[in-house]
């Protein structure tokens, strides 16, 4: 049941940080929006997040900061909030909220679709089978994101997680089919967000992006929207227009902490960390809208992003999102303070798609066991330095002095990438076995004869 449209309600009981509460009304559902007139003339916009008897509580989009309880009008529309969708948001920008901010007009679009969604029937779903490739080594070698997947980036303060989130939106692909990106920013500082826009400018201005940038002095319950405005654009694009979209969502953290903050404001009851205890539901209910429809063109891959305070993979955000997602990319303080960029973990990370996606016909048929055979060597040579420490480097044998070499060369000639660099996968696998054959061939179990024998020297050759 919804509210008569048209009807004004004037008894405004309380504001409470980004909530307005209003009383007297009938007939007003869950998610309907908002349309709320201030004494000065000024319009807001609001959802409503809760019903009790006759009162609706509303979280308003632009903040209630200058609100008066007195001579303030809500009108309900009788519907969820709805946006216009289409190929008219490829090359815009614009805020948390939708507005533009590039200058231009306004979105329109052929048709409008709910903005809150809903996950994909799983009966629908098509399993993921091809990779999307994003110029990073290490990501497309060791973590393959796959068209459907939905594959996180655990990163902490201080670490380039927006450089590299920047990175992967200018330069990702899907081989030659119609691509398209989609990037909300929450709590981004104004350098970071102008920094977005210029990383992305290009992609941009060739009307594959689509940008929405919720900045850190915007209203708070922004950031509950931006992403789901840009799952909802990405929805359109994918299945109904035949693209395969890209979403990039950070930081997700931001996005959690506004979440907490709002729960506060309503008087809910904390749990973890005073994260509402819907905390796991509602960040399903963003990452499980990604996937591939059966019958149904495009794709929608989602790569979140998050900071775990003080590094702590235990934390509600990082832990409830490795429980949804297939996997992660976590990067590392350490190899961070040894300059290496990107400073990708890879004994941390996982793919758990990733054989979906990799090997002959999609990838490279080499793919997959050069992959497995670099993540067993680092893991072998991570053992050898810790023992190296414990007992000397001098009392180390000659296999293991070449898994501590092939632990640098892995760092610095396949690690090791520009910013700005768009790496190919084929330059990226050479690369990969060139710190591969830092190891004599008795050590390279994990990899088939006849591939060795294409790359490796005769083991008459070999030394150690």
């Amino acid at each position: 049941m919804t509210g008569a449209v048209g009807i004004e309600y004037t008894r405004v009981r309380d504001l409470r940080g980004p909530l307005l509460f209003v009383e007297g009304v009938s007939g007003v559902g869950w998610d309907e929006f908002a349309t709320i007139v201030l004494d000065s003339g000024g319009r807001r916009h609001g959802l409503v997040l809760e019903v009790d008897r006759d009162v609706a509580v509303v979280q308003v989009l632009e903040d209630t900061a200058g609100m008066n309880r007195s001579g303030t009008r809500v009108a309900f529309s009788g519907t969820p909030l709805r946006i216009p969708v289409g190929a008219g948001w490829l090359g815009r920008v614009c805020n948390g909220r939708g507005a533009p901010t590039d200058g231009g007009p306004p979105v329109l679009g052929g048709s409008y679709a709910e903005v809150g969604g809903a996950p994909i029937n799983p009966l629908r779903r098509e399993p993921p089978n091809e990779a999307v490739l994003t110029g990073v080594g290490a990501v497309d070698v060791l973590t393959t994101l796959v068209r459907g997947q939905k594959l996180p980036v655990f990163s902490a303060a201080g670490l380039p997680h927006l450089e590299l989130a920047v990175q992967t939106a200018a330069q990702a692909t899907c081989g030659g089919v119609p691509f398209a990106v989609v990037f909300a920013g929450m709590g981004l500082t104004h350098a970071d967000a102008a920094f977005v826009r210029e990383g992305l400018a290009a992609r941009s201005a060739a009307r594959e992006l689509v940008l929405f940038l919720n900045t850190a002095d915007d209203p708070v319950i922004e950031r509950l929207l931006t992403p789901r405005l840009g799952l909802t654009v990405a929805e359109h694009l994918a299945f109904t227009e035949g693209r395969h979209i890209l979403v990039i969502m950070t930081d997700m953290t931001a996005y959690a902490e506004a979440l907490r903050e709002v729960s506060a404001a309503r008087g809910e009851i904390p749990a973890r960390r005073a994260y509402p205890g819907y905390l796991y539901s509602d960040l399903a209910s963003l990452y499980e809208r990604c996937g591939r429809i059966r019958g149904r063109p495009g794709s929608v891959t989602i790569l979140p992003v998050l900071t775990m305070p003080a590094g702590d993979i235990t934390h509600p955000v990082p832990d409830l999102t490795g429980y949804i997602t297939e996997g992660q990319i976590v990067l590392s303080a350490e190899v961070q303070s040894a300059g290496v960029y990107p400073p990708v973990d890879p004994l941390a990370s996982l793919s758990r798609l990733m054989r979906k996606g990799t090997g002959a016909g999609r990838t490279r048929a080499d793919h997959p066991a050069v992959a497995a055979q670099l993540i067993a060597a680092l893991a072998r040579s991570r053992q050898v330095r810790e023992l190296a420490d414990l007992i000397g480097r001098s009392a180390l044998g000659p296999a293991d002095l070449r898994h501590l070499d092939l632990e640098d060369a892995f760092r610095h000639r396949f690690l090791a990438q520009g910013a700005d660099e768009n790496r190919s996968l084929d330059d990226s696998l050479d690369r990969a076995w060139e710190v591969l054959l830092t190891l004599p061939r008795s050590q390279l179990g994990m990899l088939p004869a006849d591939l060795l024998d294409a790359h490796a020297p005769p083991p008459d050759r070999e030394a150690g």
